[in-house]
């Protein structure tokens, strides 16, 4: 075997993954530790659905244990003992992960408070004192918690007490501008499930530049960057790598295992295409939002209404499931 099969020469190319980390800040969506070690992420994000996952994998189940095995003697009983155990277990996969990558971690609020403002609000400081009590400084962590108008005020109320938040299952303008008017620190438009929608209805394919996901992450990019809002954008919730290389220079883009690996293995050529410096100059109006509009421009958006509410029902069935795994351990 030559020596070029084992290492690329400084003439290869090198990889997509390697070439968008230049453009982009990458990041890991994933609960799996081996995944973030192979592939040298900035940051981390979990979900609901990716704890299920690892917390019934028998390479995580010690973590698990552990946690029910420190919490039994909390006093809690029921369905309180049951949310102090979720709440602990979200905080030590985060405690894992932040040993692994530089950044960030993203935790997530439990998705039944997605209409509850001041339950999303006790369990964001719920969540952050606990990273705090084990260590952790508070500019490490992120608090997931949906776009929803109560979601986005709790977050509101977060970002001024100095807990970073990142708004999740956003899928239109007019959640991504009411999170920027609420100064959060970062939001996740989801790029896979708004092309599932329009392939499902508009019963076509999607490819590059023209995918609607792709499209939808772009304009809202060069929205903040038109207006000078601070609010980081990241792409997430990607179906193929077309998606995530129409979208390099996006601020962020978290990417699951099984695309990370296609894009390390890749050597086609990664150009920026979000550009910063070009959005200043783009013919873009400013979007001026109350509650009443916010609600108006959101319901006019069939896809954003109908991906919204089917997410933050698949996070509590997963919420839910969790839960059952916890109480049949206890």
């Amino acid at each position: 075997m030559s020596t070029a099969t084992l290492a690329p020469s400084s003439a290869t190319q090198s990889s997509q993954l390697e070439q968008l980390k230049k453009f982009t800040k990458v990041v890991a969506d994933t609960g799996d530790f081996e995944s973030m070690r192979a592939f040298h992420p900035h940051d981390a994000t979990t979900n609901p659905s990716l704890i299920l996952q690892a917390a019934t994998k028998p390479e995580y189940a010690h973590i698990l244990d552990k946690v029910i095995a420190d919490r039994k003697g909390s006093g809690l009983s029921g369905q309180a003992q049951i949310e102090d155990v979720i709440d602990h277990v979200l905080v030590a996969f985060g405690l894992e992960i932040l040993k692994i990558v530089p950044g960030r971690v993203s935790t997530e609020t439990d998705a039944r408070l997605s209409f509850d403002v001041q339950g999303s609000i006790d369990k964001g400081r719920q969540l952050i004192a606990l990273y705090e009590k084990a260590g952790i400084s508070r500019d490490r962590i992120l608090i997931k918690i949906a776009s929803t108008w109560e979601g986005i005020k709790a977050a509101e109320v977060l970002e001024k007490e100095g807990i970073h938040c990142n708004l999740t299952l956003l899928f239109s303008m007019a959640q991504a501008v009411a999170c920027a008017d609420a100064k959060v620190q970062l939001i996740s438009p989801f790029v896979g499930r708004i092309y599932d929608w329009f392939k499902a209805t508009q019963k076509r394919e999607y490819v590059g530049a023209e995918d609607p996901g792709v499209q939808s992450v772009t304009a809202i990019f060069n929205y903040y960057k038109k207006f000078g809002h601070k609010t980081e954008v990241m792409g997430a919730s990607f179906r193929n790598t077309s998606q995530i290389i129409e979208l390099a220079g996006c601020d962020l883009l978290t990417i699951s295992p099984d695309l990370l690996a296609k894009l390390a293995e890749s050597q086609e050529t990664v150009v920026c295409k979000l550009d910063a410096e070009a959005a200043l100059k783009a013919d873009i109006a400013p979007i001026a939002l109350d509650e009443k509009a916010f609600r108006f421009l959101f319901n006019e958006d069939a896809m954003a209404t109908e991906k919204t509410a089917e997410g933050i029902r698949k996070f509590a069935a997963d919420i839910v499931k969790l839960e059952k795994v916890i109480a049949a351990k206890l």
